[in-house]
């Protein structure tokens, strides 16, 4: 599932565009605050951006260029602002794709896959992730993992020497559930550790800090 952001303060658009996108296989997380979407990719875990120009707090191209300076993560501009000058200021602040109201939502669509198929995954460590096959390798050899394991080292390769919690963790991957949140993560953490170090007891990457969770060490 492609896991895409929307910053968009018309509360109706947002929820319109949360219930198409969920048919074609996107979650979509909607924030109306620049401040609140900000933080929330400053977490990770998000494939695509969906980025209005009209906000309050501050404009979508000031927001436009903040993501760009510390993200990597493609951005789709959404604006009914016509003006040729905001669509070029949008490309050169580092956009990757403009698209005007009011809109298609299955051009949208078109335009989140073909973003996120173009969007590169840099290796980490040796580790390298294919989104569309589902698959983690690890020096250029396949890892076996079940969907949980997949979807949790994939949370960790994107967000090396950070500190993600368990609750966090569980928040991020839709495989699981938020029953016996700390055994869950930690024994999935225990399974995919088994995977990647010659020896798990004492890891080279997923490092458990006491009283918090799980960093990821490249």
């Amino acid at each position: 599932m492609i896991k895409a952001i929307l910053i968009e303060d018309d509360a109706n658009m947002c929820e319109i565009l949360e219930e198409y996108l969920s048919g074609y296989d996107i979650s979509l997380s909607a924030f109306r605050l620049p401040s609140e979407g900000l933080a929330a990719i400053g977490m990770g875990g998000f494939d695509i951006l969906i980025l209005d120009l009209n906000l309050p707090q501050m404009d979508g191209l000031e927001v436009c260029r903040i993501v760009k300076e510390n993200s990597s993560i493609p951005i789709i501009i959404t604006s009914a602002r016509s003006a040729v000058s905001d669509r070029v200021v949008g490309l050169e602040l580092g956009a990757d794709d403009y698209l005007p109201k009011p809109f298609d939502p299955r051009e949208l669509v078109a335009r989140i896959r073909a973003r996120v198929a173009q969007k590169p995954t840099p290796a980490t460590s040796g580790f390298t992730i294919s989104k569309s096959a589902m698959e983690i390798s690890k020096e250029n050899k396949k890892l076996s993992l079940t969907v949980a394991e997949f979807e949790v080292l994939k949370l960790f390769i994107e967000n090396p020497n950070i500190v993600l919690t368990r609750d966090q963790i569980v928040d991020s991957v839709e495989s699981m559930k938020w029953e016996s949140v700390g055994k869950s993560v930690d024994v999935i953490v225990g399974r995919i550790r088994h995977k990647i170090d010659d020896d798990p007891k004492n890891p080279t990457h997923i490092k458990a800090i006491k009283g918090f969770g799980y960093k990821f060490v490249p």
